[in-house]
C-alpha cells in the first residue's frame, strides 16, 4: 500500500469576527493555560489512532471548514506547549491560534485489499507523523480508490486523555454537520482540582504516580537481551459468547457479575504471563488507567465534556504463581479491588499531595513514561470500552473500524488496548504488544477459557 500526501496545512480557528486570516480573535487575546497535575503526570507523548469509513467520503472543504470551526471552541488544540518555569519544568498551553495540522492523502489500492486492518508498521502511514511536530493536534484524511476513506490522528496526551480526545474528534464531526456540541465542552481547568483546606494526603503517591528521577532510567540487566527483539502487536477478537463464558467463570457464586473489561484483562494477564515464560516466583503488576469521570470524582464531579486529563492508575500486584495456578476469579477480584480503591478519596489525596509541593521538593518525576520500557513482568492496560469512538460522524456516517496505533518507533512491549467491537454486541477487541518470540505461546492460550483451577502450570 502506497500513501501519497497531496497537501498538509495548518488550520486555524475561524472566528466569526476578528482577523480570521491570522487566527486572532476579536479581542486580540493570547494567554496561557497551565497544565494541571493530571496533565503533568500522564504520558508526555502523542497518542494516535485510525478510523475507517465506508463511502461516500466528505469533501475536503467541509472537513477543513469544520475543523476551523471546532478550533474556535476547542482553542487549546490550536495552541502550543511551552515551558513556563525552567526550574520545575512546569508547562502550559499558549493560546496563540497557531493551528492544527490537516493532511490530505490518497492510497493506491482499495481499502478492502488490506482488510481486515491489522496494527502493522504499514498502517502508520494512515496518520500524520508527529516527529518534530509543534502542533498538538494532527489529522490526516486518506482516500482510497474504492471510495472508502480513513481518518488518522496524532493528539498530544498532555492536553487530553482518551475520553477528551474522543469528544474533541466528535466535536469536529459535529462542526462539519452543523449540530450542537455534545457533550457540552467544559474548559475550566483551574477550579476543577482545588486542594482541600486543610489538605489530606491519605495515600502513598510516591512509587505510584511519582518516582525518584534516577528510577525512571530503566530496569536491571536481567532482561537486556529483550531490547533488540522485535515487538509486534497481536489483534485478539473475543466474541460475545466467549466474553459471556469468561464472565460466568470469573463471577461464579457472586451476586453481581464482574465487568467484561475486568474479566478480559485478567485473562490477558494470564496469557501474557504464560507467553513471557516468567519464573513462578516473580512479581507481576498491572497498570490500569482509571477515569475520574463517570461520577468517580464527586466534589466537584468531572463532567463528561471536560476537555483535559482526569486519569490516574490502579496497580494490582501479585505473583506469577497466583496468575497462572489460581482460578481466574482470584485475578479478577484483585483487579476489581484495585480499581475500586482509586476512588474519590484517592483522587483528592493525589490533588492534595501534588499541591503540597512535595514532588518538586523531593525531585520526583511522573512514573508514567513511554520512553522507558514497561517492566518485563508488567502490563500496561488502557480500556476504552466506554469511550464513544464509534460515534464519530464527519458527515457521511460512522466508522466501521477504529484502532489505536503507536507513535513510538515500535509498539511498547507489554501494552494492551481494550475496546468494544464496531457492532457494540458485547464482544471485545484487544491489541496486545509482545516480543515476536512470545506470540505463538500467547495465541495458543488466548482463545481458550482458562481452567477453573490450574493445578500444575508449566512456564
Amino acid at each position: 500500500m502506497k500513501i501519497t500526501v497531496h497537501s498538509s496545512k495548518s488550520v486555524k480557528p475561524a472566528y466569526i469576527s476578528g482577523d480570521a486570516a491570522t487566527g486572532t480573535p476579536a479581542d486580540g487575546s493570547s494567554n496561557l493555560i497551565p497544565l494541571t497535575m493530571f496533565d503533568e503526570v500522564t504520558h508526555d507523548e502523542y497518542v494516535p489512532g485510525i478510523f475507517a469509513f465506508h463511502p461516500p467520503a466528505p469533501p475536503t472543504a467541509a472537513l477543513e471548514s469544520g475543523l476551523a470551526k471546532m478550533l474556535v471552541e476547542y482553542r487549546h488544540w490550536a495552541g502550543r506547549l511551552v515551558t513556563v518555569d525552567a526550574g520545575s519544568g512546569k508547562r502550559a498551553i499558549v493560546l496563540n491560534d497557531a493551528g492544527a495540522r490537516f493532511t490530505e492523502a490518497s492510497a493506491d489500492i482499495a481499502l478492502g485489499d488490506v482488510a481486515p486492518l491489522e496494527l502493522t508498521p504499514e498502517m502508520l502511514s494512515l496518520h500524520p507523523s508527529c516527529e518534530g511536530a509543534e502542533e498538538l493536534m494532527l489529522v490526516q484524511v486518506t482516500r482510497f480508490p474504492c471510495g472508502s476513506f480513513t481518518v488518522g490522528y496524532n493528539m498530544h496526551h498532555s492536553v487530553a486523555d482518551g475520553y477528551a480526545t474522543c469528544t474533541t474528534l466528535l466535536a469536529w464531526g459535529q462542526a462539519v454537520r452543523g449540530v450542537p456540541y455534545d457533550p457540552v465542552p467544559v474548559h475550566d481547568r483551574a477550579s476543577m482540582f482545588v486542594p482541600r483546606d486543610p489538605p489530606l494526603v491519605e495515600f502513598e503517591h510516591r512509587g505510584s504516580e511519582f518516582m525518584p528521577r534516577v528510577e525512571t532510567k530503566g530496569f536491571d540487566g536481567d532482561h537486556d537481551d529483550d531490547d533488540d527483539d522485535e515487538v509486534v502487536t497481536q489483534t485478539v477478537r473475543f466474541g460475545r459468547d466467549f466474553v459471556s463464558r469468561l464472565k460466568s467463570q470469573a463471577s461464579a457464586g457472586k451476586q453481581r457479575p464482574y465487568s467484561a473489561a475486568q474479566c478480559v484483562v485478567a485473562h490477558l494477564w494470564r496469557c501474557v504471563t504464560l507467553a513471557r515464560g516468567l519464573n513462578i516466583d516473580e512479581v507481576t503488576k498491572l497498570h490500569i488507567a482509571v477515569n475520574g469521570r463517570y461520577g468517580r470524582m464527586r466534589d466537584p464531579p468531572v463532567p463528561d465534556g471536560y476537555t483535559s486529563n482526569a486519569v490516574l492508575w490502579a496497580r494490582p500486584t501479585t505473583t506469577v504463581h497466583s496468575i497462572v495456578r489460581k482460578p481466574l476469579q482470584r485475578t479478577v477480584e484483585l483487579i476489581s479491588k484495585a480499581v475500586a480503591e482509586v476512588d474519590d478519596r484517592y483522587f483528592r489525596s493525589f490533588v492534595d499531595f501534588v499541591s503540597s509541593g512535595a514532588p518538586e521538593r523531593e525531585g520526583l518525576v511522573p512514573s508514567v513514561d513511554w520512553s522507558v520500557p514497561v517492566a518485563p513482568t508488567d502490563i500496561e492496560v488502557d480500556i476504552v470500552l466506554g469511550i464513544p469512538f464509534y460515534d464519530l460522524d464527519i458527515g457521511t456516517g460512522k466508522p466501521f473500524l477504529f484502532m489505536p496505533t503507536y507513535s513510538t518507533p515500535q509498539p511498547v512491549e507489554g501494552t494492551v488496548f481494550l475496546m468494544g467491537t464496531p457492532a457494540g454486541d458485547g464482544g471485545v477487541v484487544a491489541y496486545v504488544a509482545l516480543y515476536r518470540r512470545a506470540v505463538h505461546a500467547f495465541r495458543s492460550c488466548c482463545y481458550s477459557l482458562p481452567p477453573p483451577i490450574v493445578a500444575d502450570a508449566r512456564l
